[in-house]
């Protein structure tokens, strides 16, 4: 087993890799910006050093900073987590190059599936539905007309790069997709240094689904089940839950058998995520692989007794996965609900400060991923998340419940937070029943006085 990591991340996902890397006997380097200098993780690690200043590209982005690190500590492994540079092909190489290895899939992998017009025709190529649209990026407005007269409107144009939901434009009619094309092409390129974009038929509605699996070295693959990602903003998740209440058995099959089609195709290692669309007429389609840990990886890890973190580190060593698919069993109904430093009334805009008192949710069937304490001040500089509180029960109504509860418990004083938020959602009606698409938040915020 590896000796020693660096966790090239920071807030509450370096403190999760850091707890997995304790229960495996494993030592952990943890990074930090000046701004980090008092966060949890730089507690809890083993090591710590300090990379850079405040800003992302001053730090956690700082390629040669993260390689010194590695250096100075003389790791064997770098687990990159999510965001910053987990999905960053160059990165990954760089690691290779200087003998440290990259906890996650191989560079080709993130190549392909990280450009998302080559990650559409590869998904295609394998047998798995798409949505109808351009044959790779635009090129100018005239193709771009020449599909939309073949597949129709509503369309969205989306950036070929990155996600988050950064270069995407929805548009109804010719002069609002040319707009659109602009917009996502430059936002793209402020974004992801990338100006290329690509064209798809626009759903109306859809649920957001999507599929774990878990590959190693040796061909061995498995899926862990389905998540329900539809409660967004902004094409930003803002709750998640496994299994969808929307997905039926044979759909979650088909799903499942599609999304290890995709791994074999492109000879995939790691833990990784296929995403889908899904339509009020049960059809589904690829939309994107995420090649990392997700943040929603927990409620696969309670519904499914699996610790997902542990199980990409072995499979980095090069060790077999320590399941397989015939005993992967669904044990629970779980939610999480991700809590941010931001102001909801004043449209979600992030609330930096120092946190004067800070009490998490407890008792049965509650778990909180946090990095975040008394007396913590959140800097303007990185995501707003604070925490994460995932609840489960034997099934969703349990669950539902126990999330109510939770949030009713959950006290975070000096900061605004989006707790009040999800307490709204949590006992909607729409919600309950299971009824939504990826629009319910946005048309449940728009008839919302804050």
């Amino acid at each position: 087993m590896f000796e020693r990591i660096l966790i090239a991340n920071r807030g509450e996902i370096a403190v999760r890799i850091i707890r997995a890397c304790r229960e495996l006997g494993i030592k952990t380097v943890a990074v930090h910006s000046v701004a980090d200098k008092d966060s949890l993780h730089v507690k809890l690690a083993d090591f710590a050093i300090c990379i850079g200043n405040n800003t992302s590209a001053e730090s956690y982005l700082h390629v040669p900073s993260l390689i010194k690190a590695a250096e100075i500590f003389d790791v064997e492994a770098v687990h990159p987590g999510y965001g910053f540079l987990a999905e960053d092909a160059e990165f990954a190489d760089v690691c290779e190059s200087c003998r440290i290895k990259f906890i996650g899939p191989s560079p080709a992998a993130i190549r392909t599936m990280g450009e998302k017009s080559l990650a559409r025709e590869t998904a295609k190529k394998a047998g798995l539905p798409v949505v109808p649209g351009s044959d790779g990026i635009i090129a100018d407005t005239n193709q771009a007309l020449k599909v939309v007269d073949k597949i129709k409107y509503p369309v969205i144009v989306k950036a070929s790069f990155g996600g988050g939901g950064r270069g995407m434009r929805i548009a109804h009619n010719e002069p609002t997709l040319l707009s659109a094309i602009t917009t996502a092409q430059a936002e793209a390129e402020s974004a992801f240094g990338n100006p290329d974009v690509y064209i798809e038929k626009y759903l109306e509605d859809p649920r957001h689904i999507e599929i774990q699996v878990l590959c190693d070295s040796r061909g061995n693959r498995v899926h862990i089940g389905d998540r329900d990602c539809s409660i967004q903003r902004r094409h930003q998740k803002l709750i998640e839950e496994s299994p969808s209440p929307a997905v039926s058995d044979e759909v979650r099959r088909k799903m499942t058998k599609a999304a290890l089609k995709l791994c074999q195709a492109v000879q995939y290692e790691s833990a990784g995520t296929v995403e889908f669309l899904l339509d009020k007429d049960d059809s589904f389609y690829f939309m994107e692989m995420n090649t990392r840990i997700q943040v929603e990886h927990t409620v696969t890890e309670i519904a499914y007794d699996i610790d997902l973190i542990k199980e990409q580190i072995l499979i980095a060593f090069g060790q077999k996965l320590s399941i397989d698919q015939r005993h992967i069993k669904r044990r629970a109904h779980a939610i999480e609900c991700r809590i941010n430093a931001e102001d909801v009334s004043r449209n979600f805009a992030p609330c930096p400060g120092k946190i004067e008192f800070c009490s998490f949710p407890g008792g049965p069937k509650v778990r909180v991923d946090s990095h975040v304490f008394t007396g913590y001040v959140v800097p303007p500089y990185y995501d707003s998340m604070l925490a994460k509180v995932i609840t489960w029960g034997k099934d969703r109504m349990e669950a539902i419940k126990t999330m109510s509860r939770a949030l009713e418990e959950f006290t975070v004083e000096g900061v605004k937070t989006t707790i009040p938020f999800h307490k709204r959602i949590i006992n909607h009606s729409r919600f309950v029943h299971g009824n939504f698409g990826v629009n319910f938040t946005e048309q449940f915020i728009s008839g919302q006085k804050w």
